[in-house]
């Protein structure tokens, strides 16, 4: 089960009412690349593969992610942050072991 904030909910939300076209989802993903292994990608859909896992959150968003990356996202939290140093999505990810040292890749 994939986890996102009130705020994620809300900013994600935002981004959507921008786009044109509308795209009918946000896809979550894992990757390989970076330092450590894997890396997460978040990416606007208009079209859902036949073994995709959807889920709904408010607003009508929803959120799809390939067989592959739900051995890798399960129980995963995803906020929206603002701070001094910029702002963006953050993963909050109970399966991962190790990560590099910039932060931006993952070892699970």
């Amino acid at each position: 089960m994939i986890q996102l904030t009130e705020t994620a909910i809300s900013k994600v939300n935002e981004i959507i009412a921008q786009q044109e076209p509308k795209p009918i989802a946000l896809r979550v993903s894992v990757v390989g690349g970076g330092c450590s292994g894997f890396q997460y990608s978040m990416a606007f859909e208009n079209n859902k593969m036949p073994l995709d896992k959807e889920y709904a959150f408010p607003g009508d968003l929803k959120v799809i992610v390939d067989q592959a990356s739900l051995l890798y996202l399960d129980n995963v939290r995803i906020d929206y942050v603002e701070s001094m140093e910029g702002a963006g999505f953050k993963f909050d990810n109970p399966n991962v072991t190790s990560t590099c040292g910039c932060g931006s890749s993952f070892s699970a």
